[in-house]
């Protein structure tokens, strides 16, 4: 399985948009993030976790020319925005891409993108097949999904484990049994926005307890703002098992 950071910031992404901030002005390719979403190789397919507004530009990037489905945690704009540009694949690959979500996201995608769903078909709008995602493990041809509830303040969203990798995102709080489908995971990805308290996401102490707690081989820190600081200063503060994520890096995991 190898795994690519398509992008590793967070809501706004970094630099942000008119911010003189000293990260948001760095010229170090390790502190522009776009906004989080991976993608994942594995069993001869591509499966991507969120297209968020940067997700054209992250496919081009990333030079992917198939994939055979998006998986989504939570139907928040960062996350979901760039879904229309699905349609390059449908074009290319000559059929729909099958979308995971559960029920509320689902909704929020009907609503977002009530042209798709619509009674007319306007010629060349995204193909796509919506499939529910609950608590239980799936496969996506041949390869085991297991979704894993997490807490982004009050609204429910899912991570998922694949193999001997678990990803996590936009979550503040998991519940023990949830923790439970973690344990033995060779690889934690996690979000970590800054060091600072914050009302919905793991600050980068809370994302380290975790990582205490479950024991990973080893563990990736992603969706991080600019508020978190220079990467290359914050990476020296880390433990030697613990890496803060940045675009386009891209891990092998047995």
């Amino acid at each position: 399985m190898k795994l690519t950071f398509l992008g590793t910031g967070t809501s706004q992404g970094v630099p942000i948009i008119a911010c003189k901030c000293p990260v948001c002005k760095s010229t170090n390719f390790k502190d522009k993030r776009l906004r989080a979403s991976v993608l994942i190789h594995v069993d001869g397919q591509n499966l991507v976790i969120d297209s968020g507004p940067d997700f054209r530009y992250q496919m081009l990037r990333a030079g992917v020319e198939n994939i055979s489905a998006i998986l989504f945690t939570h139907e928040h704009k960062d996350h979901t925005a760039g879904l229309d540009d699905i349609r390059a694949f449908n074009w290319v690959n000559k059929e729909a891409v099958n979308i995971y979500a559960e029920k509320r996201v689902q909704t929020s995608l009907r609503k977002e993108f009530s042209y798709v769903f619509a009674e007319f078909k306007y010629p060349g709008i995204p193909q796509m097949n919506l499939i529910d995602v609950t608590n239980e493990a799936f496969h996506i041809n041949g390869t085991k999904i297991q979704p894993i509830r997490a807490m982004h303040l009050k609204l429910p969203v899912y991570g998922y484990r694949i193999g001997d990798l678990v990803y996590i995102t936009d979550a503040n709080y998991i519940a023990m049994e949830e923790k439970e489908k973690m344990k033995g995971a060779k690889v934690l990805i996690l979000n970590a926005l800054r060091k600072e308290k914050h009302i919905s996401h793991f600050t980068l102490s809370e994302a380290l307890e975790l990582v205490k707690e479950l024991k990973p081989e080893k563990a990736y820190f992603t969706h991080i703002s600019h508020q978190m600081g220079f990467h290359d200063e914050v990476q020296a503060e880390l433990p030697d098992n613990v890496f803060l994520a940045y675009d386009q890096l891209e891990i092998e995991i047995d």
